[in-house]
């Protein structure tokens, strides 16, 4: 079957809206991340706030060099919000990804073009980290009620956190040859990163060497926002950053290895 004329009538604009279709079907069909989404985001809010209780925290911005006086219990579950969100973010992506890639194949080779399954993807994680993150800010509010420029700055922090361990994901899913390797590094990436933010659980979580993880600048602008009414966009815009860079690395690599060889 010659990959130039199996699909002669499919033009970007017919093929764009069904890769994004499938894209998102397979992002969200899946049932475990569903449950793991509905059911272990409070739970973990609830845990998490009972292990904290009201203790007060020090926590630095380091945009403004202001050190904060914050509550213990709602630090952590901001941190226990962003910990959930890398989790499912990336666990629902990597999975979708990985399935996939062999279908992918298939449809470049019947004529799909590839810029078309690239933007189809990065669209459909979007979508899919936009969700996850919007409920985990949801929930949030059945333990801590900040105001709403706070909450705010709370979503957008776990906004930015999602796209970027989504984009790690399709990272990791078009990368690694099984699926333990992808749900390790998620996991444990996601439980390292998010877990030394937090004063509460980590004494070290207002030294420098934290600027180079991830989950620093969403911590940073979701904190910020929530207890001392900054806004720093530098910070958020670091966040994305690192989705950024996840997400182009991925992609290329998808490229190369959904390509066609001709001789």
């Amino acid at each position: 079957m010659p990959p130039s004329s199996a699909l002669p009538s499919a033009t970007p604009y017919r093929q764009f809206p069904t890769a994004v279709r499938f894209c998102v079907r397979d992002q969200t069909r899946n049932r475990l991340a569903a449950l793991l989404l509905v059911l272990f985001v409070p739970v973990w809010y609830l845990v998490m706030d009972a292990m904290a209780g009201h203790e007060p925290l020090d926590f630095k911005l380091y945009a403004t060099g202001r050190v904060l006086h914050v509550d213990g219990g709602h630090l952590t579950v901001i941190s226990a919000g962003l910990n959930s969100v890398t989790m499912i973010a990336g666990f629902v992506v990597f999975d979708a990804v990985r399935k996939a890639l062999a279908f992918d194949r298939r449809l470049v080779f019947a004529g799909y073009r590839q810029p078309v399954l690239i933007g189809a993807k990065s669209l459909a994680t979007t979508l899919v980290a936009t969700a996850i993150a919007l409920y985990t800010a949801l929930a949030l509010l059945l333990f801590w009620r900040p105001g709403a420029g706070g909450w705010f700055a709370v979503l957008a922090g776990f906004t930015t956190i999602a796209l970027t361990y989504g984009a790690l994901g399709l990272l990791l899913g078009v990368l690694v040859r099984h699926d333990l390797e992808g749900f390790f590094l998620i996991i444990m990436g996601g439980l390292m990163d998010t877990f030394l933010q937090n004063p509460l659980g980590n004494p070290l979580a207002n030294k420098p060497i934290l600027e180079w993880f991830p989950s620093f600048g969403p911590m940073q602008f979701a904190v910020g926002g929530a207890f001392g009414n900054t806004a720093l966009w530098g910070h958020l815009a670091l966040g994305l950053a690192w989705a950024v860079a996840f997400g182009a690395a991925g992609l290329v690599i998808f490229r190369i290895r959904t390509r066609v060889h001709t001789r």
